[in-house]
């Protein structure tokens, strides 16, 4: 069975990989359509022939390794359960500790020290593939250092989450879904509101922007949006990326508006002033409310349809696995490898109404600020820095995009205009 399963994920694996780069080098049809040729969204006419070569190249690699990582994040639940390691985990830890609590802790560490060790090459190379078209300037220690802050992090988190899953699965074995979900709806709500001051200040440095005529000019549009912010913060971010960057976030009195130096350093004020609104317009039009609640809504259909698959996946191949039942700690690599495939699934549907969403939010900063010049000079220069494909491939669109492409973006900003403007060429009756 372990060798069977081996060979045929490796082959499997292998095919995938081949067709997948193949589609991304050679396959995919990129080209400008000719109606936007010479137009401002047409990267030719900002970009020179280098940075057309090196954006092209970065896009294609950055998606290949996203690509790559799915079946490796399933393939490696597989291999635990397959190998038993599942099974000699949960032994472990029941060795160690006779208390549930503490079981679920070490269950969890050594599982995701099995995820981190495997997955450690490839997020080596993206980071590599980073460091070589000069998108990262974060330096081999900062890197580590991060990713050790984030696997402890998402420890902290995992492990209370389990806990709280399988304390209900022994209780409410039939509704433990239900449970679960009722007691993760504060949960979610609270970590939206700590998340700006508690868990992004472990990564970054924030502090109030410098410049305060900026500040003014931004919390001057801010009040006119209705926006309770009494300062904006500037992030440390050059010493980790050339990328640009802006959001608000976060929730009552924890709102935050937050802009990366790199966009400080890069972009004109006018050009700031719009993505700035363009951020304001996801609080104005309530999309942090809407993708809190359409999370938590994701989230009570997700534990219904992983409590009936868990269920029929340990009562076929439980005996195989050394798992006893669903309220075994050792299901949860099964349970992980549902909850992924399901994210995995629902993720285009994801990315169409954030691709929707954002154009939303593009049209009320240009509303807003009524400078189409410095708003598609702003994306210009996001393009530029971040070396990002003008018109990718669909299915890179499909699976990653969750915002519209810069080409409809730019498209739309150039074929942009202000009400007023229609309303004194419309004929009068």
């Amino acid at each position: 069975m372990k060798k069977r399963f081996s060979i045929w994920f490796g082959v499997l694996f292998v095919i995938y990989t081949l067709l997948i780069g193949w589609y991304l080098f050679f396959g995919a049809n990129t080209e400008l359509p000719n109606v936007y040729k010479g137009t401002s969204a047409d990267p030719a006419t900002f970009m020179n022939a280098r940075q057309l070569e090196l954006s092209h190249e970065f896009s294609r690699i950055k998606s290949l390794i996203y690509f790559v990582s799915i079946p490796l994040e399933w393939g490696i639940y597989l291999f635990v359960l397959y190998f038993g390691l599942s099974r000699v985990f949960r032994n472990w830890s029941k060795g160690i500790s006779r208390f549930s609590f503490v079981q679920i802790a070490i269950y969890v560490i050594l599982l995701m020290c099995i995820n981190l060790i495997l997955t450690f090459p490839l997020d080596y190379i993206n980071y590599q593939v980073s460091q070589a078209y000069e998108i990262s300037t974060q330096s081999f220690s900062s890197w580590m250092k991060d990713l050790f802050i984030s696997f402890w992090v998402s420890n902290l988190f995992m492990i209370l989450t389990v806990f709280v899953i399988y304390f209900f699965m022994n209780r409410k074995p039939k509704k433990w879904w239900l449970y679960a979900w009722l007691l993760s709806v504060p949960f979610t709500v609270f970590m939206m509101f700590i998340q700006p001051v508690v868990i992004d200040p472990l990564y970054n440095d924030f502090y109030r922007l410098e410049d305060k005529q900026l500040e003014e000019k931004i919390l001057s549009m801010a009040s006119r949006a209705d926006i309770p912010a009494e300062r904006v913060f500037e992030v440390d971010m050059s010493e980790k990326t050339n990328a640009l960057n802006a959001y608000v976030t976060g929730i009552g009195s924890n709102l935050r508006i937050v802009l990366w130096d790199t966009t400080l350093n890069t972009l004109e004020d006018d050009e700031i002033l719009f993505v700035m609104a363009h951020e304001m317009g996801h609080f104005v039009m309530h999309h942090l409310y809407f993708n809190l609640f359409a999370s938590i809504f994701l989230s009570l259909i997700g534990l219904y349809i992983g409590a009936k698959l868990l269920k029929w996946a340990v009562a076929r191949y439980g005996e195989k696995w050394g798992v006893s039942g669903i309220n075994d700690i050792a299901s949860l690599p099964v349970l992980l490898l549902i909850f992924s495939l399901l994210s995995f699934l629902v993720g285009p549907i994801e990315n169409a109404v954030s691709r929707s969403a954002e154009n939303d939010s593009d049209v009320y900063a240009i509303e807003m600020t009524e400078d189409p010049e410095a708003a598609i000079g702003a994306f210009q220069e996001l393009t530029i820095n971040g070396l990002s494909e003008v018109n990718p491939p669909g299915l890179v669109k499909f699976f990653r995009y969750g915002h519209p492409t810069m080409l409809e973006r730019i498209h739309l900003l150039e074929s942009y205009m202000p009400k007023e403007k229609e309303k004194m060429k419309a004929p009068s009756n």
